[in-house]
């Protein structure tokens, strides 16, 4: 897991609630700590939670008490309220703590304090509720297609052979697709487990004008999408373009001249991407594309332009407003995945800074989990997804399977941060081996592309009361 950076963090609350203080000494030369809270909690049942923050700068004296203070009544919560101290840090850092005895069905107001001798200083107020019965939550898992051996071959379920595959999505019927990325194939799993090929016939290379499926090239094929109509798009990583495969089984490109690098414009004729690793379609048509080695979040549109609508060439961590007018459009470091909701925000696994991000209709981008002060909550997120309710899944390439839910609490279902291996179980005891991909099908069923397990691995949430 990455170390958190000593850092200013430019921070988003959960709740709606931004009410921040400070104490400070008379003389301006002494300064309090200056502390943010982690945006979402972790791990609510009936009667414990996990919460904490990030001291990004001592202040003039050393920190003699930290921790989390919280409250039922009061909505700006202080030490003088119910409080938990963690282990005194020294320096500008990240602490956790574990909350118990809370009460059940209850809703709690929360923020992260430190203190030195010049005074106490607050993060921003974050709420949450408790459940009624909720004991626990993780994941079972188990191994839907493929096997740790690798290869290439149709089949059923585990007797079928996957190359590393990178991509998952599925379609309105459940039907799952696969970029199996070093057999230069798109793969297709049927419900009952049956393992086909949709495109592709092996070779790295790229065709250069529209190509019956099974004669088509791709060069590594990373993330997908499918839209209503069935057409599947696919980020063809080394062809640095975006490809579509029609229900008339013709593979055709749809943005891209090839060429590394980076232009809007016409999308056949102008536009260039940089290693697109994961492609959105919204209810409109309109594709949007994590261009990652440009750290860039791209769009085009059913009309064939192409677009930047965040992102600069140059990796960074900056929230706000994007104005093209003036060259202000937010920053990202190594954007890895992509889902779009029904009102049109998009959601981006922001790998390098460690983040959740959101790109809402007016061009505002925000973190809604993690950043690089917080990177334990989503470790390295490459894929992510929704269900219908607005919970969120995500993988994170060290080793684990993380839900956030819409209420901002995050559960580690399935897996560890750190520990690669593979292994069906529940939740720690299940291992993954570098999972990228990850979809649910409109049945709510959770699908993971394990990469290096060869494997197609199913996930299953578990509550337990």
């Amino acid at each position: 897991m990455k170390t958190p950076l000593l850092a200013v963090i430019l921070f988003l609350s959960v709740a709606v609630l931004n009410t921040g203080c400070k104490k400070t000494h008379t003389d301006t030369n002494n300064s309090a700590p200056t502390v943010t809270t982690n945006d979402v909690i972790l791990d609510v049942t009936s009667t414990t939670a996990q919460s904490g923050g990030t001291i990004t700068s001592i202040g003039t004296s050393v920190i003699t008490e930290n921790g989390v203070c919280y409250s039922t009544s009061n909505q700006t919560p202080t030490i003088s309220d119910t409080k938990k101290a963690s282990a005194l840090i020294s320096t500008s850092y990240s602490f956790t703590n574990d909350l118990t005895g809370l009460t059940p069905n209850t809703t709690y107001y929360l923020r992260a304090y430190a203190t030195n001798q010049y005074g106490t200083s607050y993060g921003s107020v974050v709420t949450f509720t408790t459940s009624s019965t909720l004991s626990s939550v993780n994941g079972s898992v188990t191994t839907f297609a493929g096997s740790t051996n690798g290869g290439y071959g149709d089949g059923l379920g585990t007797a079928a052979l996957f190359s590393n595959p990178a991509g998952i999505a599925s379609d309105a019927s459940g039907n799952l697709y696969i970029s199996d990325s070093f057999n230069n194939r798109i793969r297709k799993i049927a419900p009952d487990g049956t393992v086909t090929t949709v495109a592709g016939n092996g070779n790295a290379g790229y065709n250069t004008t529209d190509t019956p499926a099974a004669d088509a090239e791709f060069y590594g094929p990373q993330g997908l999408a499918v839209d209503a109509q069935g057409n599947i798009f696919v980020a063809d990583f080394g062809n640095n373009v975006i490809r579509e495969i029609t229900t008339a089984g013709v593979v055709k490109t749809v943005a891209g001249s090839g060429i590394a690098g980076y232009a809007d414009g016409a999308a056949l004729t102008a536009a260039k991407f940089r290693s697109p690793v994961a492609v959105a379609v919204d209810q409109s048509g309109n594709l949007f594309v994590a261009d990652r080695d440009n750290n860039m979040i791209r769009k085009i549109t059913s009309a064939g332009v192409v677009s930047t609508i965040a992102g600069t060439k140059t990796p960074g961590y900056v929230n706000g407003t994007v104005n093209t007018t003036n060259g202000t459009y937010a920053s990202f470091r190594d954007p890895s995945g992509l889902v779009v909701d029904a009102q049109g925000n998009i959601y981006v696994a922001d790998l390098g800074n460690s983040a959740i991000r959101k790109i809402t209709p007016a061009a505002v981008v925000t973190t809604i989990a993690g950043g690089p002060g917080q990177a334990s909550l989503v470790g390295s997120p490459t894929g992510i997804s929704m269900d219908s309710q607005g919970n969120f899944f995500i993988t994170d390439e060290s080793g684990r399977i993380i839900e956030l839910t819409s209420a901002k609490v995050l559960y580690d279902l399935a897996g560890s941060a750190n520990v690669t291996g593979f292994a069906d179980g529940s939740g720690t005891a299940a291992k993954f081996n570098t999972p990228l991909g990850i979809c649910v099908t409109p049945a709510g069923g959770i699908f993971v592309a394990d990469f290096n397990n060869n494997s197609i691995r199913k996930v299953v949430v578990v509550s337990t009361n």
